[in-house]
């Protein structure tokens, strides 16, 4: 008996082996049951991701384009047919939707807002040209 036998032996590798193959081929099989399950389509994100524009006359249309954006879609919201006082409701109520679904609202010019659900991603300020030019 030489020294790799003695050693095999020992560690008893040749049982060890075929014990280690089964438990192996379970965990490949979970892992890929894994992977399948986290894979996202990025042609599913894209085709759902539009954009609304909505030029309410009511404070009641308000709940019409929170539906959108708990849909998923960014809003264009232009409030130039409502009152101040109404305006300033309906901005106070997307503001609070938009933060319950983590997503942004911003102001783009005087009475219009981007508001847009958690995915979307709003870089850049646009407020900040008016600012500058009055």
């Amino acid at each position: 008996m030489g020294f790799k036998d003695k050693f095999k032996s020992f560690f008893d590798l040749e049982e060890n082996e075929s014990i280690e193959e089964a438990p192996k081929k379970s965990y490949n099989k979970y892992e890929e049951k894994q992977s399948k399950d986290n894979v996202v389509s990025l042609k599913s994100i894209q085709n759902d991701s539009k954009m609304v524009l909505c030029e309410p006359s009511t404070y009641e249309e308000s709940q019409d384009i929170a539906d959108h954006i708990k849909k998923g879609k960014s809003v264009v919201v232009n409030l130039q047919r409502l009152d101040h006082t109404n305006s300033r409701r309906v901005v106070d109520f997307l503001g609070g939707t938009v933060y319950a679904l983590s997503g942004n609202i911003q102001k783009l010019g005087q009475q219009t807002f981007l508001c847009t659900p958690e995915h979307v991603n709003i870089s850049g300020n646009i407020s900040d040209l008016f600012d500058q030019n009055e």
